[in-house]
C-alpha cells in the first residue's frame, strides 16, 4: 500500500518559512538601534523574528533578559516555540563591531542571523553575522518585502518638543 506525501507549493521565487533572512526591514533596525541607545551605558539584547519568510520583521523582547555594562544574558526558555525566530541581536556600548567569545558561543548554537550594534548607535553602527560568526550582509528595506509582500510603512516620529516661550511677566487677571 502506498504512503500518501502531500505536496506544499509556495508561489514562484518566495523562500521557504526558516529559510535564512537576507533582509530586515527599517522600523526594526531603527527600534534596535533606539534600544541600544536607551539601554546605555548598558547593553541591550532582543530576538529577531522573520516573517514574511526572508525579510526580518519583528524585534521580540524576552521577559527577564538581563543586562549590564558588559553583558547581556538572554532567556531564550522564555521564547515561544515559534519556527519564524532566526536570531539575536545586542549592543555593545564600547563600540566595537565585532563578536566576542560569548557572542559566537551564542551564535553557533542558537539562530542563522544575529546583528550587533555599536556606539553611538547611528544608521551605519551595526554588523550582521551568520550562525557561525562570519561577518555577512542584510539588506535594508523599507515599503515591500524581498518576497513581495507589503510591509508596513515606517516613518519615525520626531520628539514633540513644546515652541518655547516666554513666561509673560503678569497672568491675566493678576494687577500690581
Amino acid at each position: 500500500m502506498p504512503f500518501f506525501r502531500p505536496t506544499r507549493k509556495r508561489p514562484p521565487g518566495s523562500p521557504a518559512l526558516g529559510s535564512t533572512p537576507r533582509a530586515i526591514s527599517r522600523q526594526v533596525l531603527d527600534s534596535a538601534l533606539a534600544s541600544a541607545r536607551s539601554s546605555y551605558p548598558n547593553e541591550f539584547g532582543g530576538v529577531l523574528r522573520a516573517d514574511p519568510p526572508g525579510v526580518i520583521g519583528e524585534l521580540l523582547l524576552l521577559p527577564g533578559t538581563t543586562a549590564g555594562r558588559r553583558h547581556a544574558n538572554f532567556q531564550l526558555y522564555m521564547l515561544p516555540a515559534d519556527l519564524t525566530v532566526v536570531g539575536t541581536v545586542h549592543s555593545h556600548p564600547s563600540g566595537a563591531l565585532h563578536p566576542s567569545e560569548a557572542d559566537l558561543r551564542l551564535f553557533r548554537n542558537w539562530g542563522r542571523r544575529h546583528i550587533i550594534l555599536g556606539a553611538p548607535y547611528g544608521p551605519g553602527s551595526w554588523r550582521a553575522y551568520d550562525g557561525n560568526g562570519a561577518e555577512t550582509t542584510l539588506e535594508v528595506i523599507e515599503g515591500r518585502s524581498l518576497a513581495g509582500m507589503p510591509v508596513a510603512e515606517y516613518r519615525p516620529h520626531a520628539v514633540h518638543r513644546p515652541p518655547s516661550r516666554a513666561l509673560p511677566e503678569q497672568f491675566p487677571g493678576d494687577e500690581a
